[in-house]
């Protein structure tokens, strides 16, 4: 399986980072390594001082798929996840101005939580309007909602089918909105789509 991760697709977040927008979508990858065990904590690695949290909504593809047409991308996911990409920021940012490649800070071990939960997308109404929330220690810390996206979910799948055959199982992490921050030990962090819990992680 593959783990496809889309940046910058919200603005709040670019301008929170102060990146540039993209004329098209930013796209990375985790390896399987990176997923959190299901059950397991978070553990924040000794290479980093400032780990963040990035909550996101996931789409896990169900059929093989090559140069999928927007019209049809629809066809090739059933369900919608919940996830967190976690990020060393002070790795990335090393890295960023090196001009080298993110893996390292978005990778390793752990980075990638994916709720055990998954939501049949019939029950929504509009897939271009779901809600999403992550809360840490019972505060809300990130608000998102899929009209916000600069790109659709359709329109990444057909974009990301152009570069990489679409397999079953990949997931792809849709980007995150703003309000990403830090995580310390002892955080927990919950995530919700609309007001249903989709995962409770502890940190280590």
């Amino acid at each position: 399986m593959k783990l496809i991760c889309i940046g910058r697709n919200y603005t709040d977040h670019i301008a929170e980072l102060e990146n540039e927008k993209p004329d098209d979508p930013v796209v990375f990858q985790k390896p399987d390594t990176a997923i959190l065990l299901k059950k397991q904590p978070f553990f924040i690695p000794d290479f980093s001082n400032d780990v963040h949290y990035e909550v996101e909504l996931l789409v896990k593809i169900v059929r093989v798929g090559k140069h999928i047409q927007p019209k049809f991308a629809h066809k090739y996911y059933n369900e919608i996840g919940l996830g967190i990409d976690f990020t060393a920021r002070d790795l990335q940012s090393q890295l960023k101005a090196k001009g080298l490649p993110w893996e390292k800070a978005k990778g390793f071990d752990g980075a990638a939580v994916i709720g055990e939960k998954w939501l049949d997308k019939n029950q929504f109404s509009d897939l271009n309007n779901i809600n999403f929330s992550l809360k840490k220690n019972e505060e809300i810390v990130q608000k998102g909602n899929t009209s916000l996206m600069l790109w659709k979910i359709d329109e990444l799948i057909s974009y990301i089918s152009k570069y990489f055959t679409l397999k079953i199982g990949d997931v792809i992490f849709t980007g995150t909105p703003a309000g990403v921050g830090p995580v310390a030990p002892e955080d927990q962090l919950t995530g919700f789509i609309e007001n249903e819990e989709i995962f409770s992680i502890n940190i280590k």
